[in-house]
């Protein structure tokens, strides 16, 4: 297959006038409408504006390749757009953009397409090629241009490899090339170094790490002889093959556009060596903003902890599904073995939860030195264990829940930075007891001594709003209704959450009609984030990633099981917004729970025991109203993606 196979005449559009970059971004997504390529406009447009926050996609010499993945798309194609006048595309050289392809691919894309469309971002560093693209007087001359320059493209690279397997001589100089979508500037930066070392007389292989695998991998035998290693990259790349090598960490875009500069770092020794005990420092002139930094650290671990929620959840929602409530109303999600067998099997998965974030934001953080350190921690923080436990084992241990978890995985990752630092200055033989025996037990010992100092904290916490929450009595059911609804999502499994459920299950088991109404509040209040989150990720999906939307999904089921964990990925990744909205819905279901009167005397089950609900009906409408306000205001404090 050629480039021209995936570039349709209906996709073309010469001579055009654009406002500004949203709007050429319009027009290019139009012509992919037009040529049939896009099922989905808003969602492709979305994730094309998501791509562009990572990083703009304007080249510089008036090129743009603006690209998406998604599910959007239904087959891979091209869409090309020539300004003569340009449009300001936030270009790296700052020029005007006059020649535009967008990239469309699938989701399931296959390697070979990728492949493809990769070849077409190398060719567009030609000089020559995009002169004849901005000269076109028709789709034909569009057409005739890209197959003639593919032919020459295809025919060098085949002498290249020839050459290269007639050579003995090994690579000077090496490179790895990578960025998030791995389509187009993961490519533009490898055919750039290669074309500039050949100018220099170098001689440079590069790996692409892109979404078609890694390409031209780098050899044992390579990396032992070359002088050292360049990384244009804008993800994380695994480092330990080139330890003790010099390594210059920069983004993939200086791969593109300083090439000679990053090949010169590593002739003139100017690049640091890689030890594997720690993370190598990035290039001073592409450091990350203390924001983007947390995010990226906090989002390795949220990734990585979706499974076991998705998983875990799912499991205990059927557990309660088969149940016989009426068998014990105190052991319902265990009564039968079937019940039992997922109940058990989906809590095991969830006891998982906690230490996989923070072990993974600590892993972000600090590389592999770090798993260790945060897993432990965020262990620690789901027991909730302290010192004042360890001298009275009577004494009640109170989980510091995914806070807690959130807090030890950046304390960890920072602790073992700070340890490999220390560890600096240590002698050369000790090198290889830094990774497997003073990182490890010096940091776990540091961590652990950390949780066990914050954990009572969460546990003084628990006590003071349990104690609070007993003195305001059941003479004002409304408003206790809204106060321990609108707890149950404050920390979602945490000490505030755990302390409105132990007064609920308290209050049950006076045998009161007014207990029964603050356990259906405290029951409806927990149900009301993951319920907020399915809404909002399915009424609102521009306000959403592919990710979250596809994983909202399932929130409906953890939702109706009362499992409020469901909604601890998104309340994790993004704080500021999802927990007041989630808090106040919470409040609203808890407060018209109990102004109808509705009472429950099961202490779990959700909406799968509505049968025992007293009110049923006004019960479901509490639900509804709670979970539609936090999923509208979701919607309305979270940015657009389009």
């Amino acid at each position: 297959m050629r480039i021209t196979d995936l570039l349709k005449k209906e996709a073309i559009r010469l001579n055009a006038s654009a406002k500004d970059k949203m709007d050429a971004i319009d027009q290019l997504v139009d012509l992919h409408v037009r040529a049939g390529n896009v099922i989905d406009r808003e969602a492709y447009k979305a994730a094309i504006l998501k791509r562009e926050e990572e990083g703009t996609t304007g080249m510089g010499d008036g090129i743009a390749i603006p690209h998406a993945r998604t599910e959007a798309v239904r087959e891979a194609g091209l869409a090309f757009m020539s300004l003569p006048e340009g449009v300001d595309f936030a270009s790296l050289d700052g020029s005007p953009a006059t020649t535009i392809f967008m990239i469309a691919a699938p989701a399931d894309s296959s390697n070979f397409y990728m492949e493809v469309l990769s070849r077409l971002a190398t060719l567009l560093m030609e000089p020559d090629f995009t002169k004849k693209l901005r000269e076109a007087k028709d789709p034909e001359d569009v057409l005739f241009a890209i197959d003639e320059a593919e032919g020459f493209k295809l025919e060098a690279e085949a002498r290249r490899e020839e050459e290269r397997k007639q050579t003995s001589d090994l690579p000077e100089v090496l490179a790895v090339t990578a960025c998030p979508t791995g389509i187009a500037h993961t490519y533009m930066a490898a055919e750039n170094l290669e074309k500039k070392a050949r100018e220099m007389g170098v001689r440079l292989k590069a790996e692409t790490q892109g979404s078609v695998g890694a390409k031209n991998v780098l050899t044992n035998e390579e990396i032992q002889a070359a002088k050292g290693i360049i990384i244009a990259a804008d993800k994380n790349i695994e480092l330990a093959r080139f330890a003790g090598k010099p390594v210059y960490v920069t983004s993939v875009s200086r791969g593109i556009n300083e090439p000679e500069a990053l090949i010169n770092k590593i002739l003139n020794n100017e690049a640091p060596v890689y030890e594997s005990s720690r993370k190598v420092e990035t290039g001073t002139e592409e450091k990350d903003s203390l924001w983007h930094t947390f995010y990226k650290n906090l989002m390795n671990g949220v990734s990585h902890m979706l499974p076991f929620v998705v998983g875990g959840g799912i499991l205990i929602a059927l557990s309660f599904l088969v149940d016989n409530q009426a068998l014990n109303p105190s052991g319902y999600g265990s009564n039968t073995p079937l019940a039992a067998f997922f109940n058990t099997v989906g809590s095991s998965a969830f006891g998982f939860m906690l230490p996989i974030l923070a072990g993974y934001i600590a892993m972000s953080i600090a590389d592999r030195p770090g798993l260790a350190v945060g897993f432990v921690g965020g262990a620690l923080a789901s027991s909730g264990y302290s010192f004042s436990w360890i001298f009275d084992r009577s004494l009640p241990v109170v989980s510091a829940g995914f806070l807690g978890a959130l807090l030890a995985g950046f304390v960890g990752g920072y602790v073992t930075l700070a340890l490999e630092k220390l560890c600096e200055k240590l002698p050369d033989s000790l090198e290889g007891l830094k990774p497997v025996l003073i990182y490890p037990l010096v940091g776990i010992l540091l961590i652990g001594t950390f949780m066990f100092l914050v954990n009572p904290l969460m546990a003084s916490i628990n006590t003071g709003i349990t104690n609070l929450l007993s003195s305001m009595g059941t003479a004002n059911l409304v408003l206790l209704g809204a106060v321990v609804g609108g707890m149950m999502s404050v920390d979602m499994g945490g000490p505030v959450n755990k302390a409105a459920y132990v007064f609920g299950t308290a209050m049950l088991g006076g045998g009161t009609d007014a207990g029964k109404i603050i356990m259906a509040a405290v029951m409806v209040g927990g149900m009301v984030p993951p319920m907020a989150v399915a809404l909002s990720t399915t009424l609102f999906k521009n306000k959403w990633t592919e990710e979250e939307r596809k994983a909202g999904i399932v929130n409906y089921i953890m939702g109706l099981s009362f499992i409020s964990e469901g909604a601890i990925p998104y309340a994790a990744a993004d704080p500021i917004r999802v927990l007041p909205s989630c808090i106040l819905g919470s409040a609203l279901a808890g407060a018209l729970s109990a102004a109808a009167g509705c009472m429950s005397p099961a202490p779990h089950g959700g909406l799968w025991v509505v049968a025992v609900i007293s009110n049923p009906v006004m019960y479901i409408v509490a639900l509804l109203a709670g979970s539609l306000l936090a999923a509208v205001l979701m919607a309305l404090f979270k940015k657009k993606l389009s």
